[in-house]
């Protein structure tokens, strides 16, 4: 995100853990089996699908987990997930927007709000926090993929509109109708992303100092815990010297 909110390396601060590898693939799994749902079981005929696909290989997930999630909503077995999104605000009024696939709404709203209440928050009403977003396309790569004048190029010649480069990754931003096309351009010039989805970019940024630091990643962390929840949005900027004294 802009001015690097350091938002993707407290996302995956104990995304390194093993024992967070069986409730990622889940989430992945759960995505996967929507999205062919929701359209062809074919990834080439489903963007969704293929971006679904794309972020569980990013994650090492194997393939025939991927292919017995894409045959569970072939064959309709399952549960019947429903998109929710929930927003609010976290400590020092953070703008939070929370996505979820569920298939128990009471419950995941009850988990989202509890979450919210215990880690100086609030949860809002339906749209409470979103118009300080954009809806847009993200489009992720590692940093070894090339230096930010080789992503800026690509990403310009295949029609992105902003890229955001730091050491560790680099994050393409498109137009939401663009995002299939452009990540297929992208692919020829510098491989398979690691990431390609839907997302919300925060317009105005909130700074927050280290108590209030602290208290965030304990509410995005307990979110990000729930089986339901499926992304976590954020319009936070946690300055570098302050994630150095979080270690």
């Amino acid at each position: 995100m802009a001015g690097h909110s350091k938002f993707k390396n407290i996302m995956h601060r104990k995304g390194a853990q093993d024992k967070k590898r069986s409730a990622m693939f889940s989430k992945l799994s759960r995505e996967i089996t929507v999205a062919a749902k929701m359209g062809m079981p074919d990834p080439d005929m489903n963007p969704r699908l293929r971006a679904a696909i794309n972020a569980a290989k990013a994650q090492s997930m194997p393939k025939d987990n991927i292919q017995r999630a894409i045959d569970k909503a072939s064959k309709g077995d399952g549960e019947n997930y429903e998109e929710v999104r929930y927003e609010g605000y976290g400590p020092g009024g953070v703008a939070i927007i929370v996505e979820a696939l569920t298939d128990n709404r009471n419950r995941t709203a009850t988990n989202v709000r509890t979450a919210f209440a215990k880690n100086g928050g609030n949860l809002g009403a339906s749209g409470a926090v979103s118009h300080g977003f954009d809806r847009l396309g993200l489009i992720e790569y590692p940093g070894k993929v090339g230096d930010e004048e080789k992503v800026l190029e690509a990403a310009i010649e295949a029609g992105a509109e902003d890229v955001e480069s730091d050491d560790e990754s680099h994050q393409i931003w498109v137009a939401v109708e663009n995002l299939h096309e452009v990540a297929r351009e992208l692919e020829k010039a510098l491989g398979e992303a690691e990431g390609v989805k839907l997302a919300w970019r925060p317009t105005l940024k909130t700074t927050v100092d280290a108590d209030t630091a602290t208290t965030l990643i304990k509410l995005i962390d307990t979110l990000d815990d729930d089986d339901d929840v499926q992304t976590v949005w954020g319009n936070y900027e946690i300055p570098d010297d302050v994630m150095e004294k979080l270690g």
